[in-house]
């Protein structure tokens, strides 16, 4: 299954390409760097969807003491905090001909920044606690405390003022978007997704057979 997952995500993230690059058209005023929009919006949207994950299986932990829940929050944590710096980087490379700078201390910027350092600490807290049950109780914990700032990073180009632009799909009304463009989001959005569960099926199957090494 995970070696189908694989090339599931490798086709899908071609088919992404060739929709970025070949099917979606150039946008008239940012020109061609505005197709960097087909990696940024889809990594962000896989790494709200990643820590959603942590969030429901840190509970699940909390309430069962599973190790698969635990083993699940922590692979899609490290998942999850790969497409969020994706995310920087690509918003940052973006913002360079489009802002004038690389990065600005704006509501979107910030809230995305402290959400990447939760999670990177959550990482590391589960790496500073040798005792395995209380470091998965702890990382739990921060888990679902971190996952309160989503909306926050979502909603703070509505509620602020800020260079970032309001979302264009995932807010009330119709989107403004050509459908040719919604396609093409939709398709690497898909692609990033199958991408992203290829990375969390390797990673638990590690993670258990490192539990298993040390038992």
């Amino acid at each position: 299954m995970t070696r189908v997952l694989g090339w599931l995500a490798a086709l899908a993230l071609l088919a992404g390409l060739g929709m970025a690059f070949a099917v979606a058209p150039r946008e008239a005023t940012q020109g061609t760097v505005q197709r960097i929009m087909y990696v940024h919006v889809p990594s962000v949207w896989v790494a709200y969807c990643a820590f959603v994950v942590v969030f429901v299986a840190s509970i699940a932990y909390l309430a069962t003491r599973a190790e698969a829940a635990d083993r699940l929050a922590h692979a899609s944590a490290e998942v999850g905090v790969l497409f969020t710096g994706l995310t920087i980087a690509t918003g940052s490379i973006w913002g360079k001909p489009t802002w004038g700078t690389w990065w600005t201390w704006d509501a979107r910027l910030t809230s995305v920044a402290v959400l990447f350092v939760m999670y990177v600490g959550y990482l590391l807290l589960r790496g500073m606690i040798d005792e395995g049950e209380r470091a998965a109780r702890y990382a739990a914990v921060l888990g679902v405390v971190a996952a309160l700032n989503i909306p926050l990073v979502h909603f703070s180009v509505l509620w602020w003022r800020t260079l970032h632009q309001p979302p264009s799909l995932m807010k009330p009304g119709p989107s403004s978007m050509p459908p040719v463009i919604v396609r093409a989001l939709l398709v690497n959005f898909a692609a990033f997704a199958l991408l992203y569960l290829y990375f969390v099926a390797k990673r638990v199957r590690l993670l258990r057979l490192e539990g298993e090494a040390g038992a």
